[in-house]
């Protein structure tokens, strides 16, 4: 009799500690739902991490050499899939790099019909895995993510993509960044 009394009343207790207003358990529970819907839709680059390692994007969007490919990411809706775990490599053209095309190139694919044709360019920029330069090799081939092929070219201890030259490489969480003085073009 005394274990019964015993276990009710440890019900008892453990209901009364878990139990509170219902209209304030109501509210916390939608708050922290409208919270989880809003970073569910707004995709992986919404998660807020100030402790961690950057990731390509946000590497890229600290550089005041590659505002243009920062905004050419953006406009092709390619963000969120840049921030995911990777790893990538990315081949990221500076800001003079895209100063080299034509004029009116780079405005002409920002254009919303021209989104699909500028996702591909930026595409052909990507490599998934991670790829140092020192494990690159002279005529070493790499399927982009585009679908198309570039060739890593070393001599002399350069190492160059499709004949453009990687001026630096920075490592990110996701990846490598590898920095190069042209935008290539698929062909």
């Amino acid at each position: 009799m005394k274990k019964i009394l015993l276990a009710v009343a440890a019900g008892a207790m453990l209901v009364a500690c878990n139990s509170s207003d219902p209209q304030t358990t109501a509210s916390a529970n939608q708050e922290t739902s409208t919270a989880s819907e809003e970073q569910a839709s707004a995709g992986q680059s919404a998660v807020q991490d100030d402790e961690s390692q950057k990731n390509v994007v946000q590497v890229a969007a600290s550089s005041p050499d590659h505002t243009t490919l920062v905004t050419a990411v953006k406009a092709a809706g390619l963000v969120d899939v840049l921030t995911n775990a990777g790893p990538f490599t990315v081949f990221a053209p500076t800001n003079a790099a895209f100063e080299k095309l034509p004029a009116g190139t780079v405005e002409d694919l920002l254009a919303p019909e021209k989104r699909s044709d500028f996702r591909s360019i930026l595409q052909y920029h990507v490599y998934v895995g991670v790829l140092n330069t020192d494990n690159i090799e002279d005529g070493q081939s790499l399927g982009q993510v585009n679908g198309g092929r570039v060739t890593m070219g070393v001599k002399d201890g350069k190492v160059t993509v499709n004949g453009a030259n990687i001026v630096a490489s920075i490592p990110t969480s996701n990846g490598v960044i590898h920095v190069i003085d042209q935008v290539l073009l698929p062909q």
